[in-house]
Parts: C-alpha cells; structure tokens; sequence
C-alpha cells in the first residue's frame, strides 16, 4: 500500500481503460437501485452465524441471497 500510496498521477498506466466522450453520456441511462426498508428478521442462529462468519456486509449477503432466489423465483 506504501508504494500504491506514494505513485504519482502520471505513474498510473490508464492504457487499457477506454476514454469517456461525448457518445458515452449520450447513451448512459442512469439507474436508481431499489431502495430498501430497515425491518426486523428472524433467522436460525446457525444461519446467522455462517453468514457474519464470512466477514463484514452480512446484511448485504442476507439480501444478495434473497434477491438471487426472488431473481430465480419470479
């Protein structure tokens, strides 16, 4: 991270990252994600715990589950 840090703008090679124009924001579509509502959820403690396990974001997790199986579902 020292050295990422310590790297100049120019020293940045941006060869393989395409330039943004004119046509690029005249195609962009602007998307909104859903937004979310805060409620209570119960969940078995074995399941709760496997998904903290996996480290920070398990609320994120939670709703990545549900949303791949209402994606599969609906």
């Amino acid at each position: 991270m020292k050295r990422i840090d310590a790297m100049q703008d120019e020293d940045i090679d941006y060869s393989d990252i395409p330039e943004i124009d004119a046509d690029f924001f005249r195609n962009a579509t602007v998307v909104t994600p859903p937004t979310k509502k805060q409620l209570t959820l119960r969940l078995d403690d074995d399941v709760l715990m496997w998904l903290k396990n996996q480290g920070k974001g398990y609320q994120s997790r939670i709703n990545a589950i549900l949303r791949a199986y209402y994606e599969a579902n609906r």
